[in-house]
């Protein structure tokens, strides 16, 4: 697997847990008669347990790979 795959694999599990707070939210609250953005928020606090630092270490993870393969390439002889 090249670095570039590694790369890109990385951001899409990044952006995959960053989607799991909103929807893992809106799943805890889909009970409620009547939403607002306050509510939301609190549902989302109850639910974020590290997710949000996982993904960003994931999301930075990736586009260091990104930025490995990018020089790499640059720096291969013509």
């Amino acid at each position: 697997m090249s670095r570039r795959t590694t790369g890109l694999g990385l951001i899409a599990i990044a952006a995959l847990l960053f989607s799991t707070n909103f929807i893992a939210a809106a799943i805890f609250g889909s009970g409620v008669s009547s939403w607002n953005a306050d509510l939301f928020r609190s549902m989302i606090d109850y639910v974020d347990q590290g997710l949000s630092t996982t993904s960003l270490i994931a999301l930075v993870a990736g586009i260091l790979y990104l930025l490995w393969a990018e020089l790499a390439e640059l720096r291969k002889p013509k």
